[in-house]
Formats: structure tokens, sequence, C-alpha cells
């Protein structure tokens, strides 16, 4: 959550000429309404299970670029399909970057309920590891540009092919 998943996926997917997909906006087209309303009325279950079925349909596809949800890496079927069907690549940012960069948490039900450094820190404990469990690149997201990671993506993508 923050770590730039969408943003660089929609540069990356552009300068590679794929179809860029965002996991989190197929399930809101899908069910008609945003994330947080989701939440709210099915809880985090409920939105899990969405989350699975699409990235289930989605992994299917070729020569997408794709971004998921910061938590889809929790349940083992996700980390599966991404991992069998595709180049995993863990935009890397540290709890502190993250909640600078997500500060207010509009649209972000996880963050509306408490200390948001201390959730962020939290979320990060658990879904650290098992990004890198899966990764096939990990980029650090600090300081550099978006162009600067996609191109430090590319060669990566590049180097490993």
């Amino acid at each position: 959550m923050g770590a730039g998943k969408s943003t660089v996926g929609k540069v990356l997917a552009k300068k590679l000429g794929r179809r860029f997909l965002d996991a989190d906006h197929v399930i809101e087209e899908r069910c008609g309404v945003k994330i947080p309303v989701i939440f709210e009325m099915e809880g985090e279950e409920g939105f899990r299970k969405r989350e699975a079925q699409v990235i289930r349909e989605i992994t299917a596809e070729h020569d997408i670029v794709l971004a998921t949800g910061g938590g889809a890496v929790l349940f083992p079927d996700n980390r599966q399909a991404l991992r069998e069907h595709g180049t995993v690549i863990y935009l890397h940012a540290n709890p502190n970057e993250l909640w600078h960069r997500t500060k207010g948490g509009d649209g972000r039900p996880l963050l509306l309920n408490g200390d948001t450094k201390k959730i962020l820190g939290n979320l990060y404990t658990i879904r650290d590891p098992l990004y890198r469990e899966i990764a096939d690149h990990v980029i650090e997201t600090g300081k550099p540009s978006v162009n600067q990671l996609v191109n430090t993506l590319i060669m990566q993508l590049e180097l490993s092919a």
C-alpha cells in the first residue's frame, strides 16, 4: 500500500507496449462500488475472496502488467497464481516511506481505524516476507523518480530474459 504499484505499473506497461490492469480497479468495476464500500459491506474477508477471483482470472491473460492490491500476497493461491503466470516485481518501500505516501488514508480501508504508522508497520512485517518469497525482482522505491524506477526495472527484466 503506497509503494507505487499502480503508478509504476502504468508507465511500465506503456514502455513495454502492454495493457495495464489494476486488480483493485477491476474489482470496483465489477462491483460498481469503491473498495471502501466493499470492505464496509463484506469486510476484509469478502473483499479478499473477490480479489482472489480477479487475480485468478487476470493472471491467465498474456502480455499485461498487473498491479495487485497490497494484501493480495496474503493468500497462498494468489501467490501461486502470480508466481506461475508471470514475472513478479516487488516495489519495496519501508514503513516510514509508506506512511508519508499514504497520509490521510483516503480510499484505504485498512488505515481508517487506529495509528496509521503502527498499522503500516504491522502490515509490512507480515507482507514483506511474502513478497520476497515470490518476487523475481525487488526494486527499492525510495528516491528515484517513476521513470528512473521503470528504466531500472526494464534493465533488470532484459538481463533476466
